[in-house]
């Protein structure tokens, strides 16, 4: 009986999650590509566009950028294509895990400071301390448009 009380206990955590499709506040802890950062203390802007081409490319223009170690960015991101797009910034193998996971779940909806999904048309922003050097990447992670050639690299260079 205890046991049957924990499993529909533990049950009942569960479901919520699984009904809206959420992945909210899956980045809790410190994360290898930085942390949100302060819009005052931003050192730059980097405004990008994402957006479909006439031959079924999916694009992010600009899709590399070079930022310091300790700078603090805001990507400024424009969808000003047809579709949903999503701009994720993560290290490359929590990105693939990611995908996966959006493949399973294309409906999923995200609530990550290092995430941000704009509908056709609309803008929004991402407020980045990058706290380590190396290489990272940007993707959209909207089933089928990470392999229409929507992601790019972010590097980071020691100060």
């Amino acid at each position: 009986m205890k046991t049957a009380m924990i499993a529909l206990f533990l049950a009942g955590l569960a479901s919520p999650a699984l009904a809206v499709g959420s992945h909210a506040g899956g980045h809790g802890g410190a994360m290898t590509v930085g942390e949100p950062g302060v819009k005052a203390q931003a050192t730059q802007t980097i405004r990008v566009t994402m957006t479909e081409t006439e031959d079924g490319k999916m694009i992010f223009t600009p899709n590399t950028f070079k930022v310091r170690k300790g700078q603090t960015i805001i990507f400024s991101i424009k969808n000003a294509g047809e579709l949903d797009h999503e701009f994720v910034l993560d290290q490359e193998d929590k990105v693939m895990e990611h995908k996966a996971v959006m493949e399973k779940f294309p409906d999923m909806e995200h609530d990550d400071p290092n995430a941000i999904r704009l509908a056709a048309g609309k803008s929004g922003e991402i407020i980045w301390k990058f706290t380590n050097d190396g290489t990272f990447k940007i993707a959209c992670l909207v089933p089928g448009h990470y392999d229409a050639g929507m992601h790019g690299d972010v590097t980071v260079t020691k100060k």
